[in-house]
C-alpha cells in the first residue's frame, strides 16, 4: 500500500486523478480492456478504505487531545474530579469539596469573595447537573421486552449475579436468558461511560468496514438486474461499484482532513458532490440516455439506502453481541 501511494510512478497516483475528475472513464477503460495503466480495483478499494478509516481514527483522537489541553483542565482536575468521584451529587456536597480548595489557598481570600466564588461555583454546577441529565445516553428495544426488564433491573441492582437477578425476574436460567443479561449489563456500562462508549464505536467502525467489503458484492446483484439487457457481465458491474464506493471513500477522507484545519459545518455539500459523480459516472458506464440513468439512479440509491439500514442494523447486533 505504502509502496503504491509514495511512488509516483505508480499505478495508484494515475488510477486516483481520472477516477475522482472523469466519471465512470476509469471503469470503462477497464471493461474495454485498457487495464495495464490503472491499479486493480479491489485492491485499489482496500487501499483508500484503510486510508480513510485511519484518517477518522485520528480524527476521534485528535478530539480527545484538544480536550485535554483546554486552558481550564487544570482547574477541572483539582475540583470536579473531587465532585465526579462522589457517589451522589449535591449542592452541600459540592459547596463544601470548593470550600476546602479556597481555604487551601496560598492566596488570602475575603469571606466576601469565597461568598462570591461559591455562588458562582453553585450555579455552574446546577447548569452541568441539568446538561448532564439531558445529554445522558440510553438505548431502549420497547416498553415491556425482556431486554428492556433485564436493563431496568440491572441499572437498579447492578452488582447482582445473572442468576439470583434472572430468579428475581422469574425467567428461565437458561443459555439465552444469561446471554442476554450479561449483553445488557455491558450495554448500560458503554451507555454510562464515556471510554465504554467510545471504545464501542471504534470496533462498530471495524465492523463497518468488514461487512461494507461484502455487501457490495450483494449490492452488485441489484445493479446486474436493473441492467439486464445490457451485455455487462457480473464482473464489470462489480468493477463500476467498487470504483464508485472507491469515490466516495475519498471524499469522505477529504472532510476528516478539511476538519483538522477548519470547522466543517455542513457535510452535505460533499453528498451532493458525491451523487452527482455517481449520475455522470452511470451515464457514461452504461452509456444510457439521461432521463433512464435518471429513473435507474434514483431507484438504485433507494436499495441502497435500504440495504444500508439493513447493514448498519446488522453491525450493530453483531457489536451488541460479541463486544
Amino acid at each position: 500500500m505504502f509502496n503504491g501511494i509514495f511512488n509516483f510512478d505508480a499505478k495508484f497516483w494515475k488510477t486516483l486523478i481520472p477516477l475522482l475528475t472523469n466519471p465512470g472513464k476509469v471503469s470503462k477503460d477497464y471493461k474495454e480492456g485498457k487495464r495495464s495503466r490503472y491499479s486493480n480495483p479491489f485492491r485499489f478499494y482496500i487501499t483508500v478504505s484503510i486510508i480513510s478509516f485511519l484518517i477518522l481514527g485520528l480524527k476521534i483522537n485528535y478530539k480527545k487531545y484538544q480536550a485535554l489541553v483546554k486552558a481550564d483542565v487544570k482547574k477541572e482536575l483539582s475540583i470536579n474530579e473531587k465532585i465526579n468521584n462522589t457517589t451522589k451529587i449535591d449542592k452541600d456536597s459540592i459547596t463544601k469539596i470548593v470550600e476546602k480548595e479556597l481555604d487551601k489557598s496560598i492566596i488570602p481570600i475575603s469571606k466576601k469573595q469565597k461568598k462570591e466564588i461559591l455562588e458562582d461555583i453553585e450555579k455552574e454546577e446546577n447548569d452541568t447537573i441539568k446538561k448532564k441529565k439531558t445529554t445522558k445516553r440510553n438505548f431502549s428495544f420497547g416498553n415491556g421486552t425482556r431486554i428492556e426488564k433485564f436493563s431496568k433491573f440491572q441499572k437498579k441492582h447492578p452488582k447482582t449475579d445473572v442468576n439470583d437477578a434472572l430468579d428475581s425476574l422469574k425467567y428461565n436460567k437458561n443459555f439465552k436468558n444469561r446471554f442476554l443479561y450479561q449483553r445488557v449489563k455491558v450495554m448500560n456500562k458503554v451507555m454510562d461511560d464515556n471510554d465504554s462508549y467510545d471504545k464501542f464505536v471504534n470496533e462498530s467502525l471495524s465492523y463497518t468496514s468488514i461487512s461494507l467489503f461484502i455487501f457490495l458484492p450483494l449490492f452488485t446483484l441489484f445493479l446486474k438486474l436493473l441492467y439486464v439487457r445490457r451485455k455487462y457481465t457480473y464482473v464489470d458491474h462489480l468493477i463500476f461499484v467498487f470504483h464508485t464506493q472507491t469515490v466516495f471513500f475519498m471524499l469522505l477522507t477529504i472532510v476528516y482532513i478539511l476538519s483538522f484545519f477548519i470547522k466543517v459545518e455542513n457535510a452535505s455539500i460533499f453528498i451532493l458532490i458525491f451523487l452527482t459523480y455517481l449520475f455522470l459516472a452511470m451515464k457514461k458506464f452504461y452509456t444510457q440516455g439521461y432521463i433512464k440513468t435518471f429513473f435507474k439512479f434514483l431507484l438504485l440509491n433507494f436499495v441502497y439506502v435500504i440495504m444500508a439500514l439493513f447493514g448498519v442494523i446488522l453491525v450493530a447486533l453483531i457489536s451488541f453481541a460479541i463486544y
